[in-house]
Parts: C-alpha cells; structure tokens; sequence
C-alpha cells in the first residue's frame, strides 16, 4: 500500500473518531466512509466477501441482541419480584 492510501486512511479514522467525540455524526460518518473506500480500493476481494457475507452477520446480530432483550427483560423481572418480596418482609415488622 501506498504511503499517501495509509496516511488518508489514518487520517480518516482519527478525524472520524475525533468528530464522534465532538458528537458530529453525519460528518464523522463521511469522513469514515472516505476512509473506507480509499482501504476498499486496496483491497477489493476482501471488501467483496465481507459484502457476500454481510447479511449473514446482520442475522447473527439481530439473534444476539434478541437474546440480549430476553435475557434483560428476565432479570428486570426477577428485580421486580424481588424487590415486591423485600417490601413484603418489611411490612411484617
């Protein structure tokens, strides 16, 4: 790779990073995708398969954070019920 492609995808990150942190997202995704298509031109084959691929990766995603919201809806009701039980006991009193 060239010096020139590695600077302007460094750049490209820092800015984008930078530009996060300062909570200007539109302008931190276009200087990411700038970033982006200066690596994609680099490497087309790989950025080809990760395309290929992408759908399974959104599947998997969607599955996790389902499983994720289960898992956190489960704990908030046992929270509930916990904290229904612990005011219970001190009614006793």
């Amino acid at each position: 790779m060239e010096n020139w492609k590695r600077a302007v995808i460094a750049g490209a990150a820092g800015a984008a990073t930078m530009l996060l942190l300062k909570g200007k997202r539109p302008a931190a995704v276009l200087v990411g995708g700038v970033g982006l298509a200066v690596l994609a031109s680099e490497y087309p084959n790989q950025f080809g398969k990760i395309r290929e691929e992408l759908p399974s990766y959104v599947r998997q995603g969607t599955k996790f954070l389902d499983l994720a919201m289960k898992i956190g809806s489960r704990i908030e009701e046992l929270a509930e019920k916990r904290a229904a039980q612990a005011f219970e006991e001190l009614g006793e009193f």
